[in-house]
């Protein structure tokens, strides 16, 4: 795609130095100057000729133009006269059809160069390929190569001087005629080349031209010289030329297409931005209805099962645990599921509750998460599920946050606040500032909007019945959150998200991690949304999730990442062949306001703002990567290949950023 939009810019949006004339440091060969305005070289030296008395040709330069090239061949045809149009190869190859007509109505075509560069300023290479390009343009259209040429910005023969007399020359050696024009002194009735572009004015110029009485005759160069204006060309210059149409066609439409593209998806993540900015705000504000210190709910006290399915994770559980036992909410059984580990797990885990009954250990072979949750469900004991991983660590009053939205008898399921704990490298900081400007901004304004996708598996509060009632945690899909969260939804249950229940979780620290990771969660992510698409049609609480969260979710985090390289691609063309200054504008206008939002989301999750200072790299580096697990998941899914499960390997630094002499550190209750 990139190599299309080259081409296509090179060809019709090129600004360089060959697009202009430097002055002439040499006069024209005298034989040149004084001679008639059609030019060639042979062993005898330069040869010049003139039309005949009272005859005209009639020279059109650029094209063809989709306005007035049908406009000028209509004028022609009704006077019966024959012109000599001159024309761009870029030209000839978008309109392929007009230079047929040209050719058909009995007119003349010469090459008028395949951009208009300046040849005397062109480097060997381009002059080369000025006139290759359209040759070959002109042999897929007409299945002809022509003789003629006349030399960009030049006019009579006196401006073939300097450097465009030294590709003049050349141009004749590959066995060119070069036409110029006559002079304005000179009559028709004294025979005349006349120079028009392809305009407005030239039209009425040709019109009043046309009704000169002094002209027999108006013809093409060729037939008023008696020249050869055509050579046949082989079957592979037609293969050659027709595909360099169908090249020129594809990048055309493709930059069409993208202009739209690019305008929609900008309008779409302005729209989002402002979105996630107004619903936060919202979210803010809204009316306490489901939070502590509303005065028609209940402060819930009563106790809690906190299931921690863990496999071959000893580096992080020993945290896990401390926290959770040092949770203000005291009345917890805590059930560690060790899911085949091979490492010390579960020897940990029974370690500590040994000395604290509140955690029993279940040992199982090794199924994955989902059986492992499911294998905790048949252990509780009460009505309160939390669900979390255990590579978190947990502030003291995290879980007792987290279960009060379930005093509303509707709501099914809370999802809590997971802030990233090990901070320090640069792709930390970055999946920082994803956690908070994107899965907790999004979050708050899903609440509002009633969709909540996902209760991520780091810190997640259920009711026991609510979750036996959509037959526990399924397997179907590698995002097992996200596929109980559309499931409880479209069982009729509510979904919350509870910002002060803060959890500090461990994330990826290298490319091959953090790619492993996301690229689970996005194929995991379509597969629960094609598993639950016909929440879309339903009515009700489940028929909002539907219309609402999967409708986000397929425009927001598939669509517009999967066509987000291209639209980055279409604004590096923007740069290069463009306005630079206005894709630059564009481009920092668009960033800023992703740091307004950004910077809202930081002091919203009560963080620090210097953060900020990472996210224009972040746009650079992060989301290409990002952009690109999209693409892999999505092609993975249309291949049908399965995508087996790919653990994370901990290192235990979760709790980097809450370590100290406060080691938690909360939001205050609102």
């Amino acid at each position: 795609m990139f190599a299309a939009l080259l081409f296509e810019g090179w060809t019709n949006h090129e600004v360089d130095a060959a697009k202009a004339r430097s002055p002439c440091t040499a006069p024209a060969p005298d034989a040149v100057a004084d001679g008639g305005p059609v030019i060639g070289i042979n062993r005898d030296g330069i040869q010049t000729g003139s039309m005949p008395a009272r005859t005209v040709a009639l020279t059109f330069d650029g094209g063809p133009d989709p306005v007035w090239t049908p406009r000028l061949l209509d004028l022609l045809r009704r006077n019966g006269a024959r012109a000599t149009f001159f024309l761009y190869g870029s030209q000839a190859a978008r309109y392929p059809d007009l230079v047929r007509r040209i050719r058909a109505e009995g007119h003349e075509i010469g090459s008028n160069t395949y951009t208009g560069a300046a040849l005397g300023e062109s480097s060997s290479p381009r002059f080369q390929a000025e006139l290759d390009l359209t040759q070959a343009a002109l042999a897929g259209a007409t299945g002809l190569n022509t003789n003629l040429l006349r030399i960009p910005m030049t006019t009579t023969p006196e401006t073939l001087c300097g450097r465009e007399w030294q590709a003049a020359r050349t141009a004749t050696s590959d066995g060119y005629v070069l036409v110029a024009a006559d002079k304005g002194s000179r009559k028709p009735a004294q025979g005349l080349i006349r120079q028009f572009s392809q305009t407005a004015a030239a039209y009425e110029q040709t019109r009043k031209l046309l009704d000169d009485r002094g002209v027999d005759r108006f013809t093409t160069v060729s037939a008023g010289l008696r020249l050869v204006p055509y050579t046949p060309v082989s079957p592979p210059e037609r293969w050659e030329g027709t595909a360099l149409i169908w090249v020129t066609t594809a990048g055309r439409t493709f930059s069409t297409v993208m202009t739209w593209a690019l305008a929609i998806a900008g309008g779409l993540g302005v729209l989002r931005l402002a979105l996630l900015a107004f619903f936060a705000r919202a979210h803010v504000r809204r009316l306490e209805r489901f939070r502590p210190g509303a005065p028609w709910l209940r402060e819930v006290t009563e106790p809690v099962t906190v299931l921690v399915p863990a496999y071959n994770e000893e580096a992080g559980i020993r945290s896990t645990l401390l926290s959770l036992l040092d949770s203000t909410h005291t009345e917890l059984q805590i059930i560690v599921i060790d899911d085949g580990s091979t490492d010390r797990t579960a020897d940990i885990a029974e370690e500590i509750g040994a000395g604290d009954p509140r955690v029993q250990v279940v040992r199982k072979p090794n199924g994955g998460k989902a059986e492992a949750l499911n294998t905790g469900l048949a252990y509780t004991r009460h009505n309160i599920v939390v669900m979390v991983d255990a590579d978190t660590v947990f502030e003291p009053d995290a879980v007792h946050r987290l279960v009060q939205p379930l005093a509303h008898p509707a709501v099914g399921a809370v999802s809590g606040n997971t802030k990233v704990g090990n901070r320090r490298g640069l792709l930390a900081k970055w999946q920082h500032l994803e956690y908070c400007f994107g899965f907790n901004l999004d979050r708050r304004m899903f609440e509002v909007l009633e969709c909540m996708t996902t209760v991520p598996g780091a810190i997640g509060a259920f009711r026991r019945d609510a979750l036996l009632g959509v037959g526990g945690v399924s397997d179907d899909t590698l995002a097992e959150d996200t596929d109980l969260t559309m499931a409880l939804w479209r069982a009729g249950w509510r979904v919350i998200y509870e910002e002060s229940a803060i959890a500090w979780t461990e994330v990826p620290t290298s490319l091959r991690q953090l790619w492993r990771q996301r690229y689970r969660w996005c194929y995991g992510t379509i597969q629960a949304m094609w598993k639950h698409r016909r929440a879309a049609f339903d009515v009700g609480t489940a028929g909002r999730f539907g219309r609402r969260g999967l409708s986000y979710i397929a425009l927001f985090q598939v669509l517009l990442p999967l066509i987000a390289p291209i639209i980055d691609v279409f604004a590096l063309y923007g740069v290069l062949f463009l306005d630079p200054w206005l894709s630059a504008a564009v481009w920092f206008t668009f960033l800023g306001v992703q740091m307004i939002s950004a910077g809202y989301a930081l002091k919203l999750d009560g963080e620090r703002l210097r953060t900020l200072w990472w996210m224009p790299l972040q746009i650079f580096v992060y989301r290409q990567l990002m952009y690109l697990v999209v693409i892999q998941s999505v092609v993975a899914l249309l291949l049908g290949n399965r995508l087996k499960w790919q653990r994370m390997r901990r290192s235990g630094t979760a709790a980097e950023q809450i370590s100290g002499p406060e080691p938690y550190k909360s939001l205050p209750m609102r």
